[in-house]
């Protein structure tokens, strides 16, 4: 069988995921994501695909993750896990939808307007 990467993204960060079947071990850019992802928030968020299929521990899973902030990279990599547990395990895509895992968060900063000095606040307004 060949390895097929499943990319998750969000906002500007971008998630290539590998997942193949082993003990549970997760690398996040050659580093366990423990010590990447510090927050347990973060971990969370990561494993959530994991705990709703009820495969904790099933996959080890290899991530290269490029843009954005920590928590941007932590949303991108459970997108790819969620996406390659539902090809994998077709019998979970009910158990991912229902969570909302599958659903790519469209979210973007808004960009910066000429004459303003950000996307929406504007420069005090003068009478006289």
């Amino acid at each position: 069988m060949a390895i097929q990467s499943f990319i998750g993204r969000r906002k500007t960060s971008t998630a290539r995921v590998y997942v193949r079947p082993g003990k549970g071990d997760i690398l996040v850019n050659n580093k366990p994501f423990e010590t990447y992802f510090v927050l347990p928030v973060q971990r969370n968020t990561v494993n959530l695909p994991f705990e709703v299929t009820e495969t904790k521990g099933k996959y080890d899973v290899k991530v290269t993750v490029r843009g954005g902030g920590i928590t941007g990279q932590a949303d991108a990599v459970q997108l790819g896990i969620a996406r390659a547990l539902n090809t994998l395990e077709p019998e979970t895509h009910n158990a991912l939808k229902s969570n909302d895992l599958l659903t790519r968060d469209d979210r973007m900063v808004e960009r910066k307007k000429y004459g303003q000095p950000k996307a929406r606040k504007k420069f005090q307004f003068s009478k006289r």
